[in-house]
């Protein structure tokens, strides 16, 4: 009965020792063991084996992003106050060995990791500000994340970590100085507002100007070649009915006919032409037979003054 107690007792001890010999590590985790508390070796994930009650499992590292969330206050060169909203991501360098070391033994634990993490970003950013005045820090939101994470690196490395990233969700100021601002984009606004409708308004009435120009300029030249087809039309018309009258004349001469009789048809054609393009109008001619001849002299004087013409 003993000795089966026995057997028993050293089968339970063996299945503790046996089961106590394998580490299951999970995925994204690097175990820390140690060895009387002093640092031994690291386990990554998956099953591993560690000398029971020799080696101990110091510390799991999750090598996984993680985040933390931050709001501080910083002040202007100019002396504004400025709020600050933003989220930090980071994560653990690399899988080296060192580097795990650094992560497991620079700091007694994850709280004063935080805190010296948040301090420091929150000094850095200050510092930055410090140098700026209050109407340059929401243009400049890049530079200060540039500057914070150039600075940041090479601190966070010594730890084992590095920053992936750094965003400023939020950048307020104190409600006078919201105000105040809010009041000089708007004043901008309305002065750029009025700066362009001044311009449109010039613009347009320049074109039109110009469309005006353009008009009469084209409406003179019209006018000034439509003149000088008419001269040319009068001065052809002119050339034919001397043609025609000349050839008329000297047959009448040649039958020994009264050229006047020429003058004559002349004057009755244009009474006529009068009565039938009027379109209304009145027009008055003396048809006594006095004024009659009076007519025909001054029109064969006219004739007469043009055959000496043709002449010379």
């Amino acid at each position: 009965m003993t000795t089966q107690i026995t057997f028993f007792i050293f089968i339970f001890i063996f299945l503790i020792i046996l089961f106590s010999s394998f580490v299951t590590v999970k995925q994204g985790t690097i175990a820390v063991i140690t060895v009387f508390g002093k640092y031994r070796r690291i386990l990554t994930p998956g099953l591993n084996f560690k000398l029971p009650f020799i080696e101990a499992i110091y510390n799991k590292i999750s090598i996984q992003n993680r985040s933390v969330e931050l709001e501080f206050q910083a002040v202007t060169f100019d002396q504004a106050n400025v709020y600050f909203k933003a989220m930090l991501l980071y994560s653990v360098l690399d899988q080296n060995e060192e580097t795990i070391k650094n992560v497991a033994f620079k700091f007694v634990d994850d709280r004063n990791l935080m805190q010296a993490l948040i301090r420091t970003v929150e000094g850095s950013i200050r510092a930055f500000v410090a140098t700026k005045r209050q109407s340059e820090v929401l243009i400049l939101r890049r530079d200060i994340v540039e500057h914070v994470k150039e600075q940041l690196d090479q601190i966070l490395e010594t730890w084992g970590y590095h920053l992936q990233d750094l965003q400023l969700n939020d950048i307020t100021f104190d409600d006078v100085i919201m105000k105040s601002m809010s009041q000089v984009v708007a004043s901008n606004n309305l002065k750029a507002a009025a700066e362009n409708e001044g311009q449109a308004l010039l613009i347009t009435k320049t074109k039109a100007a110009e469309a005006e120009g353009n008009a009469i300029k084209i409406s003179a030249e019209a006018e000034r070649q439509a003149s000088q087809l008419r001269g040319q039309g009068v001065a052809l018309f002119r050339q034919e009915v001397a043609k025609g009258m000349s050839v008329a004349a000297k047959e009448m001469q040649d039958a020994h006919m009264d050229t006047s009789v020429i003058l004559f048809t002349m004057w009755t054609e244009s009474i006529k032409h009068f009565a039938e393009n009027s379109q209304g109008n009145v027009i008055f001619l003396d048809g006594s037979t006095d004024a009659m001849q009076q007519t025909m002299k001054e029109m064969m004087s006219l004739n007469l003054l043009h055959a000496d013409k043709v002449k010379k």
